[in-house]
């Protein structure tokens, strides 16, 4: 009667094999969560005037609860206690769903509300004004036109180069500083950032000629 002896080749070839197929999956699904990353990170950064505003399903799962509740149930934020209300740095803020630029941090201002404050937004075109009379008072919303977030309310205020404030949650934007804008694919937008400081330079340099 013949048997089949099992030898240590056998049993390494084995192990071998078995160790190989292992390393094979590991690093296929390594590659799969790599490429789901990069296609979420092309997803939600920079700005595609063309792609389409995410699914309420999406934005439940993509946004943090006190992002939703802004900018999809019209909450406001506490104030002094929000991301942006006391940042100095030069950059943008754009629209936390669709990452359209909407407010310049050169037309921010202390308006002293305790959230963001904008003289101006970066276009009128990107901004669509409401009746706001909830909780017995008249107010001026202001809502992002492409997406529909709530992002604050209109005011008037003497303060300001223009008369008026944009009041805004931080939970409704996402900022971006001047040296990510190129990388994050904000490169058209730098000059906005950067033209007073251009100006300056002009200036400072016509005064030493003289």
């Amino acid at each position: 009667m013949n048997s089949t002896r099992i030898t240590g080749d056998d049993t390494s070839r084995v192990s071998l094999c078995v160790g190989c197929s292992v390393a094979a999956l590991l690093i296929g699904v390594a590659l799969y969560f790599a490429l789901a990353a990069h296609a979420l990170t092309k997803e939600t950064t920079g700005f595609g005037p063309n792609r389409p505003v995410p699914s309420d399903a999406i934005l439940r799962s993509r946004l943090k609860p006190d992002q939703y509740r802004v900018t999809r149930q019209n909450g406001t934020e506490t104030a002094f206690q929000n991301e942006y209300w006391n940042n100095v740095r030069p950059g943008i803020y754009v629209d936390v769903i669709t990452g359209e630029p909407l407010f310049c941090s050169l037309d921010k201002f202390d308006g002293g509300t305790g959230r963001p404050t904008f003289t101006k937004p970066i276009s009128k075109d990107l901004i669509a004004e409401k009746d706001d009379n909830s909780y017995d008072m008249h107010r001026i919303e202001v809502r992002a036109k492409r997406s529909d977030a709530h992002l604050g309310h209109l005011v008037a205020d003497s303060t300001s180069s223009t008369g008026h404030r944009y009041a805004v949650n931080s939970a409704a934007l996402r900022f971006i500083p001047t040296d990510s804008m190129q990388h994050q694919g904000y490169a058209a937008f730098l000059s906005l950032v950067t033209q007073v400081a251009q100006n300056s330079d002009v200036g400072t340099g016509a005064a030493k000629s003289r």
